[in-house]
Parts: C-alpha cells; structure tokens; sequence
C-alpha cells in the first residue's frame, strides 16, 4: 500500500511540477493572470504531495515496513526511532527525497512571499523564478520516478533490515545532514531570482535587496552544517580530527567559499552599481558546486567516510550540471548589453579594491580545492592510475591565502569607500596594529616559537584590534552625541547598523575558529601504548589508568569499552569509557570515543585494541589545546548572522533588555 502510494504521489507531483513551470511561463508571456494563479496553486499542490511522500517513508520507516527495499538497507526492528527518523537522510533515494522537500518547500515559500507585490515591486520576476524553482524539481523529481525509488518493493520480505549506516546512528546525525541540505537548497532561490533578472532583462541591483537575506539564510545553514560536520567528525571517527580535506567536506566547503564572496561582492554592485557580470558568475557558480557537491556526495565517484549513499546517479547529476552551467552562462552572454557597470574603482586603496580582493583570494581557495578534489578524476582518466591529494597540499596553499583573507578581513569594514586618505588609514588602524604587534611579541616572550602559530596570531590580534576599535568608538561617539548610556549606545547601534555589526561579529568568529585551528594543529600531542589492567599511559600533565574491560549488548550492536581514570598533575579527574562498537548486521566495527571537554585543551581518548580476556588494551590518547574555540567561533558567527538578519522588530526585543538594564 505504502510502495504503491508513495511511487504514484512522485508521479504525480512530477507532473503537477512541470505544469506549474509551464503556466507560470505561459502566464507571463500572454499577460495572463488567471494562467498565473493556477501556476502558483500548483507550486503550492506540488508541495503538499512531496511532504506526503516523505511522511509515507519516514511512516515506512517507523514501523519497520521491510517490504520496501530502502527501508530493509536502512533501519532494523531494534533500531532507536530518532535513528529511524534520520534513516531519511541514510542512503541514495532518501536523501533525494529529502532535497526535493526542501526544494519545494522553499518554492513555496517564495511563491507565498513575493507573488502578490505589485509591478513596481518583485512581480516581473515571480514567473521566471517559479519557472527555475520547478525545474530544478523536475530534475529531482525524475530522478527518483525513473531511478533509484524510495517506494521500491523487495521480495521475499526479510524479517529484520540491515540497519543504518552506523556512523550514522549518533544524535548528531539528526542535525548534520539538515544543516547541510538547508544551506545547499537555500542558494537556489538566489540563483532563481538571477536567471529571473536575465530572463526579463532586468539584472538591476533589484534581484540582490530581493534576494540578500535569503543567501546570508542559506550561508549561515551551510556554515552551520560544516561547523557540525567537523563535530561529527571529531566525536565520531575516532581520529581526534576534525577535517581531514576530504573529497565530500571540500564538497561543502567550496560553495561555501564562493557563497561568501558572492555575499562580500553584492555590496559593491549595490553601492557603485559595478561587478554585476561577476556576481551573476559567483552565484551561477555557487549553485553549480552544490550539484557538483550532491554529485560527489551521491555518486561513489571519491571514496569516503562521509558518501553514506551511491548509485547510478553520476551521469545524471553531471547532466544536470552541465545544463545549469550552458543555459546560465548562455544567459549571461544573451544580456550583456544589460549588464555593463555603470561606476568605476576609484582607488586601489579603497574598500571595494579591498572587497575586490577578497573575492579574488576566495576563488582562489576554491580553485585550490577543487583542483585537489578532481585530481584524483583526471588522474585516472588521463594515466590510468588514481592519485590521491592529501592535507600536504591543501594545507600548503590555502593557508597562505588563509592568512591574506584574515588580514582583509580587518582591512575591509574599516577603510572607507572610493578614496581612503591617509589620515583615515592611520585614524582607523594605527591602534590595532601596534596593539596586534605588541601582543604577539607577548606571546613570542612566553615561549610561543612557532612562526606558523605567531603569524596567524598577529593577523587574528590585528583584526581584534580593529573590530574592538570600530565597537568601542562607535559607541563613545552616540553616547557622547545622544547623552544615551553605554548599553544603550551599543543596542542601538546593533538594531540600526544591523548589516554591519553583524558581519564584525562574524568576523570575530572566524578569527577565534582560526585561533583553535592553529593552536590545536601545531601544539597537539597524541600517545598509544599497549596497558595491562593498573598500568599508566602518561602524555603530559595527564596519565591514564587502565582498570579493566566491559561489554555489554545495544539494540543494534555490541559494545565493548574500557574502563580509564584519568588524572592531571596525579590528581584524579573522572572516569573515561572509550570503546568499540561491533555490529553484527553490518559486519563493521567502529570507534567509541570518550573525551574530557574543556577551554584550554581536551583530553581525548579512543580504545584501538583489545585482548578477548581482557588481559590487555591499547589505548590511545590525544591532547588537543584550544581545539574548544573552534566551536565556539562558530557559535559567534551564528550570533553575528542571527543579528544582521533579524527583522528590526525582533532584534529590538532582544536589546530591550540592555537599554533597560543602561536605564
């Protein structure tokens, strides 16, 4: 019943879909509003019948139905209903189900949002972005009605299902993936509203304002899904890691490069009305690396731990890509005479030269990775050998550019637009950059010699120095001008500069995420060693106890663990429990790792090895100083985004409670 349901609503919606396409065009063409009406009310139907497939499966799911195929590979009857909810997302016809929800949902929303303004407002473009929208579904949509099918049945019934990916069976996982399809999905409807603009012809900065809060919406959800993705990462694999460069997390990170250029660059084209060919490129881009990325992901092409799914989806994704890339560029070249800047860079020393290189050391860092991902592609198509790119070389180049990006990162917000005098240049960063120099000497006087680690504190105190001097004089000035309070000076300046403050305190995350990544990168220390029952492991200021062995059976697995007291400085700190979880279903085994979180550093410890009589064990542990910064850097720039997109209403009721407390 459910099989038979679920593959007639694709069907259906794939049809209603292609309608909804068609008449918004049509409806645009014959200025008719009836035919345009009818598009929207199939956006909305289209919608209402995937949420309907994907509650069937997830209905599948839950109730163990292993009469359908992805749900015999992807749960078992023991298996933790949140485990069951994020079978989803587990494997290939899933996590495309998941995608095109998404995707309609976002049409929906746009189509709900935006279609009832007027002329003078975003109407114009409406048909054309629904037209892009459903077309994008239709992709989707064909790819699960004539490929790999969520609602396929299998025979005979097995009693009991594989289960999920283990990897997969941790909380995280119920975040993750969301995070990660939210911020891929979300850069469609900027995309959308770009090919809308060269549709009609009207590529202004009108389609930018339309679109800004929904490309720093979509930022800030792949952001997050990376930030997750690395705590995933480090709690789960059991390598005491967080990003390993590989294939599938450069997947996420290379849209996320150009996402971030493509948000510092609108804001030329919105002051000087320059850049628009590059815009349209960055965000042409931006969507094609997330197909690329799905591809990656979903296609088996590149081994590794995080491509959960594969199948015969490789040439239709890569279809698709190439479609996206000739009809947007086409675009481009069809509207060229549109799309002539109308202002000029006035001077090299200048916000937007400074803006302008910043999105020039961004690609560059995409360009870095992708050249590395592919690689191993061309490799083997070119010497029929597959060649693997390791850390060496990302590391090598992206670091340098890394530390360029950070310098313009404390550069930008404060030089001034057009023309930057010398008294503005000395009056903004004088201050900031002694401060930076005196505090790294600092550190190089306490012992800090690695010049790695002192370069990217100079540029990390540099920007400091120059977002707290931006704060702190902006502030005196209103408190002196209005006679406000100093709580009240700095909501206000919050509520009314929201753009701006947001992103310095997005900045000050990423320098704090850098200050963990080079702290933990460089003064990490790691041991194994083989223990017999009361022997020590001593790595440090910490040992090790190891008291014995456990085992115990899971629902879906057996685990074993052992049994640590940690100490520092002899004085003993807690019980560890790092173990090894065996799945009988899958015939895998995987790391359990236990860990003692703190600000300075973390204790981290993983079970490798163990005798059966648990007569010995080996034991791994790992010290990673300050690697804590690095989620809450991420934890800031969520904070900085929440603050540059909140309407100004709700971000009034969130600094009501200084300016009352300044009363």
């Amino acid at each position: 019943m459910i099989a038979t349901l679920g593959g007639f609503t694709l069907f259906l919606a794939l049809g209603v879909t292609v309608y909804a396409g068609a008449a918004s065009v049509i409806g645009a063409r014959l200025g008719r509003e009836d035919w345009l009406a009818s598009s929207r009310n199939a956006v909305l139907a289209h919608f209402c019948l995937v949420t309907l497939a994907i509650l069937l499966l997830e209905y599948a799911l839950i109730t163990s139905d292993f009469s359908l195929r992805y749900v015999a590979n992807n749960s078992t009857r023991g298996s933790l209903t949140r485990y069951k909810i994020a079978g989803l997302w587990g494997s290939l016809e899933g996590s495309i189900l998941l995608w095109e929800w998404l995707q309609s949902l976002f049409a929906a929303l746009v189509v709900a949002r935006y279609s009832d303004r007027g002329p003078s407002g975003h109407r114009p473009l409406m048909p054309y972005v629904t037209a892009v929208l459903q077309g994008i579904s239709v992709f989707f949509l064909c790819l699960m009605a004539f490929g790999p099918n969520p609602f396929t049945r299998i025979f005979p019934v097995p009693p009991d299902g594989r289960g999920l990916n283990p990897l997969l069976e941790v909380t995280d996982m119920l975040i993750h993936p969301l995070l990660l399809y939210l911020g891929y999905v979300g850069f469609s409807v900027p995309y959308a509203f770009a090919m809308a603009a060269l549709i009609t012809g009207r590529p202004t900065e009108e389609w930018l304002r339309i679109t800004r809060r929904w490309t720093v919406v979509a930022w800030l959800f792949l952001t997050g899904g990376i930030f997750y993705g690395g705590w995933w990462s480090y709690r789960t694999l059991g390598w005491g890691g967080y990003w390993a460069w590989d294939p599938v997390e450069n997947a996420s990170f290379m849209p996320w490069l150009t996402g971030t250029a493509f948000i510092h660059s609108v804001m030329i084209q919105e002051r000087k009305r320059m850049l628009k060919v590059w815009n349209l490129a960055l965000i042409i881009l931006t969507f094609s690396l997330v197909i690329f990325g799905t591809f990656l992901t979903r296609s088996g092409i590149l081994g590794s731990v995080h491509a959960f799914a594969d199948g015969p989806v490789g040439v239709m994704f890569l279809a698709f890509l190439s479609l996206v890339l000739l009809f947007s560029f086409a675009l481009v070249a069809f509207r060229s005479d549109h799309l002539k800047g109308h202002g000029e860079l006035d001077s090299l020393v200048s916000r937007e030269s400074t803006f302008l290189l910043n999105n020039l050391v961004l690609v560059g860092i995409c360009f870095t990775v992708f050249l590395g991902t592919v690689f191993p592609l061309l490799s083997e198509a070119l010497r029929g050998s597959k060649i693997s790119v390791g850390a060496p070389y990302f590391n090598k180049v992206s670091v340098p550019l890394g530390m360029a990006l950070l310098l313009l990162m404390g550069v930008g917000p404060l030089i001034a637009w057009g023309r930057a005098s010398l008294n503005n240049l000395r009056r903004n960063f004088l201050k900031p950059a002694l401060a930076a120099v005196v505090l790294t000497a600092g550190l190089y006087l306490l012992g800090v010699g690695q010049a790695e680690v002192l370069a990217a504190f100079l540029c990390c105190f540099f920007v400091i120095g120059t977002i707290a001097f931006e704060f702190v004089v902006a502030t005196r000035a209103r408190a002196r001008t209005t006679g406000e309070g100093v709580g009240t000076a700095f909501a206000t300046l919050l509520l009314r500069s929201r753009r701006r403050y947001g992103g310095l305190i997005v900045h000050l995350g990423v320098v704090i995420t850098i200050i963990g990544i080079a702290v933990s990168s460089v003064y990490k220390m790691e041991r194994e060693q083989s223990l017999k029952p009361g022997q020590n492991l001593n790595v440090g200021r910490y040992g090790i106890r190891f008291d014995g062995l456990a085992a115990g059976e899971r629902p879906t697995h057996i685990l074993v663990w052992a049994t640590l007291t940690a100490f520092k400085d002899g004085t003993p700190l807690r019980e560890l429990t790092p173990g090894q979880r065996f799945y009988p279903n899958q015939q895998s085994s995987f790391a359990s790792v236990d860990a003692r979180y703190h600000l300075s550093e973390d204790l981290y410890v993983i079970l490798s090895a163990f005798e059966r009589d648990g007569s010995s064990a080996t034991i791994k542990v790992i010290i990673n100083p300050m690697i804590s910064w690095i989620w809450i850097g991420g934890v800031v720039i969520l904070l900085g985004v929440l603050v540059a997109v909140l309407p100004e209403r709700r971000l009034a009721l969130l600094t009501a409670g200084a300016k009352t407390q300044a009363a």
